[in-house]
């Protein structure tokens, strides 16, 4: 053994670029039905999306899940924040 190696295997997996596509498309297809359900915060949304949830869960790995809906909160904050800073600057003009 030397120095740079390491018996310890490496469990991780290498993910496709389809597999990519299928987990955003996944994503996209159930935070549109959240988007209809009026839902911002993934998981609060009750029986109402669990098909879409389902298919998110299996085709993206739960890092990415985390991920993703912490930006989707966040974009929905910047988008208020956004759109008072809006009004607050034609209101000064």
């Amino acid at each position: 053994m030397g120095w740079f190696s390491s018996s310890k295997q490496d469990d991780t997996v290498a993910i496709s670029r389809q597999d990519r596509k299928k987990c955003w498309d996944s994503r996209d297809v159930y935070y549109a039905c959240l988007d209809g359900a009026g839902v911002v915060k993934a998981g609060t949304e009750g029986s109402a999306c669990s098909k879409q949830l389902k298919e998110y869960e299996k085709n993206c790995a739960k890092s990415w899940i985390e991920y993703f809906n912490q930006r989707r909160i966040i974009a929905d904050a910047q988008k208020d924040r956004l759109a008072r800073a809006q009004e607050q600057f034609n209101a000064k003009r």
